[in-house]
């Protein structure tokens, strides 16, 4: 019975000491960040970024406030994104849309082909990107045409379309803005908006 007793001490014992609360204790490992904390399997982890070849730098494209991100890419595939802790915005801090954009480029439901629909249709077809191009400049180019202002009513000179706008989005860098301005601009367009407010 004294030797069944014993037994179940050290058990006991054993299961207590095995407790992380117990080790860090022991340990006197204060935040739990050492020893204390660590297993087995712990151990023999390593982060999913530790086989990238390259690491970039990069925005997140979701609202306007630049998150910076790092992009993991191995074998010319983007492995991981993760906050950038170096960015004096977010500081290594990504919001749930943040933390998914790999999913952006690497997503099963992500088109990798031009899509366009005909008037009336009601179905999908593929263009090649040369063929997309050229049908968006020749569409720009005949609404230009066909709502061009000289000049108005009286006579004053004017030189605009109002046929067309530009919205630039959120994560459009200064540059960016910079010549789709002037794109606009150049075209006549005189609504020339952008998101990004903040």
């Amino acid at each position: 019975m004294l030797e069944t007793a014993g037994s179940e001490r050290d058990a006991m014992k054993k299961l207590l000491q095995s407790w992380p609360v117990v080790r860090q204790l022991r340990d006197r490992d204060l935040y739990g960040l050492g020893r204390s904390a660590s297993s087995e399997r712990s151990q023999a982890l390593s982060p999913r970024t530790a086989e990238a070849e390259t690491v970039a730098r990069s925005v997140c494209p979701y609202c306007a406030v630049g998150c910076g991100q790092l992009v993991y890419v191995r074998g010319g595939e983007v492995t991981q994104v993760e906050g950038d802790p170096d960015s004096p915005i977010s500081l290594g801090r990504l919001c749930p849309k943040g933390a998914a954009t790999r999913e952006l480029v690497a997503g099963p439901s992500r088109e990798h082909k031009v899509k366009y629909r005909r008037p009336y249709g009601t179905e999908w077809e593929e263009l090649s990107l040369a063929d997309a191009m050229d049908r968006i400049a020749d569409r720009v180019l005949a609404t230009r045409d066909e709502t061009w202002e000289e000049r108005d009513g009286q006579g004053r000179l004017l030189r605009r379309t109002l046929g067309f706008a530009q919205l630039g989005g959120a994560t459009l860098d200064n540059e960016e803005n910079y010549l789709i301005k002037k794109l606009a601009t150049a075209l006549g367009a005189i609504q020339v908006e952008n998101q990004a407010r903040i």
